[in-house]
């Protein structure tokens, strides 16, 4: 084991001494202070003193104005678009009212939950990491240093699968600090435990932010691992990390159209990406296929897992690198 964790140390410092590694998280903290300024120039917060329901029943009429200014004055259908937000707007401030909850300012923690779209940045990086992690050993002649060592080669490839994984982990963490501490300077920090309300399915709930931060960051976490692992895969069998880099985003991207195009076949529900979403089955909403369940879904990533990390490993293990 200790041999072990001496291969993951030294996968790690290969990792960490590349400047390409440091620049993809200059790169995410420059996105994130970006956020950050944009959300603090064209966010018109209003603090809600103790005197909260009647500043908001002064912004229903305003909005309830604004509407029937809108319908009156424009004669075609393009008040509907107007009229819309103004509508849930409404809405949602009747909420508040109805239920006797003060609405909470915007605050780091919603920059935070906010942010989960960056999930998607960072599962283009883990993907360029996996992609290359071994396929460089094969392109830098590198890989008969690392065999003729009296370690397996189920071990040298596994502590490179887990750096790929500690990556992802550690880059997740970066987004999710980084994110709390931009939002708590350019907006503060309201408590420990926020509430905000949200509009879920059609009607309005009060939930609590780090639940949803969670929740929401969970979702995207398996997503991440699976492409991930499938670049793994695909850079072990072809040792090449240009196929593995461009294959794998381009399923990333298209994968939600691949499901779309043939979700009206029968065994559309087998696919990888109709799969990744577990959030199809939260908060009341809808599978993308009507007979899918939380138990398919899972049952099928389990699957494909399982698949790529035995490709990854036969490929690997048996691979001949004497003419390497």
């Amino acid at each position: 084991m200790s041999r072990f964790f001496h291969l993951l140390i030294n996968e790690h410092m290969k990792l960490y001494i590349r400047k390409s590694t440091w620049i993809m998280y200059g790169l995410l903290a420059i996105i994130i202070v970006g956020l950050g300024l944009l959300s603090n120039t064209f966010t018109n917060d209003v603090e809600y003193d103790d005197n909260w329901r009647e500043t908001l029943q002064e912004e229903n009429e305003q909005l309830i104005k604004e509407n029937e200014e809108f319908q009156e004055n424009m004669a075609n259908g393009d008040a509907e678009i107007y009229a819309g937000p103004n509508s849930h707007l409404i809405e949602k401030n009747n909420y508040y009212l109805e239920n006797d909850i003060q609405p909470t300012p915007y605050d780091a923690w919603q920059f935070v939950m906010e942010n989960e779209m960056l999930l998607s940045i960072v599962s283009l990086l883990t993907i360029i990491i996996a992609a290359g992690i071994v396929a460089h050993e094969f392109k830098w002649g590198t890989i008969k240093l690392l065999l003729i060592r009296p370690i397996t080669r189920a071990k040298i490839l596994l502590s490179k699968y887990v750096t790929v994984l500690l990556f992802a982990f550690y880059t997740l963490c970066f987004v999710l600090i980084f994110s709390w501490i931009v939002g708590a300077l350019f907006f503060g920090v309201a408590g420990m435990s926020p509430h905000i309300v949200i509009n879920q399915n059609g009607d309005f709930a009060q939930v609590s932010v780090l639940s949803e931060i969670m929740s929401g960051y969970g979702y995207k976490l398996i997503n991440l691992v699976m492409m991930a692992t499938f670049a793994f895969m695909i850079s072990t069998i072809f040792r090449n990390s240009t196929i593995a880099i461009g294959l794998a985003i381009f399923l990333m991207m298209a994968g939600n159209s691949i499901v779309t195009f043939f979700a009206d076949r029968a065994w559309a529900k087998y696919i990888l990406f109709a799969n990744t979403d577990l959030s199809q089955y939260a908060d009341g909403n809808s599978p993308w296929i009507d007979d899918m369940t939380l138990q398919f879904s899972i049952s099928v990533l389990v699957v494909y897992y399982i698949i790529f990390l035995a490709l990854s490993w036969l490929f690997f293990t048996k691979r001949d690198v004497a003419g390497q």
